[in-house]
């Protein structure tokens, strides 16, 4: 098997997506996954950037460092370099699906679809939230951590 490369995909990627590659590292390495993980964000405001210190924070409250991270935007080539592109709500979806070139491999998704019960929902954007909204983010990300680890090892 082709080792897999993920990668996860929001806004500004210093919020959802990061925390969500946070998520996904820790929970292959416990599986001992031999995988590529990356984020990034349809837009380029952040690019360059750290995590936003609520989402770091949360991240580590649950074992997950995400501080060394920073920013990038999703391009073309990322549905070539990567076998699961997996976004956090419909309008980074509609934005990355515009993006995908001719006869690329892959095609970006929902992050929820691999939550059996949570199929076609976006993960909430915490940004303009407090705390509280970056801990139901994490939890979110988290769920579908646990499912794409369990699909990639079947």
């Amino acid at each position: 098997m082709t080792r897999p490369a993920v990668l996860f995909v929001c806004l500004g990627n210093i919020c959802r997506s990061p925390m969500a590659e946070g998520a996904f590292r820790a929970e292959a390495a416990r599986a001992g996954l031999e995988v590529t993980i990356d984020s990034a964000g349809t837009a380029a405001y952040h690019v360059g950037e750290p995590p936003d210190p609520r989402a770091q924070a949360v991240a580590r409250a649950h074992g997950a460092e995400i501080a060394h991270l920073r920013g990038r935007q999703l391009v073309a080539d990322d549905f070539i370099r990567f076998s699961h592109v997996l976004v956090m709500d419909h309008a980074n979806l509609a934005d990355a699906r515009a993006i995908v070139p001719p006869g690329a491999p892959t095609r970006p998704m929902l992050l929820l679809d691999l939550v059996a019960g949570r199929e076609g929902a976006a993960v909430a954007d915490p940004y303009y939230g407090g705390e509280e909204h970056f801990e139901d983010t994490w939890d979110d990300v988290s769920r579908a951590a646990r499912a794409l680890v369990a699909e990639l090892t079947r």
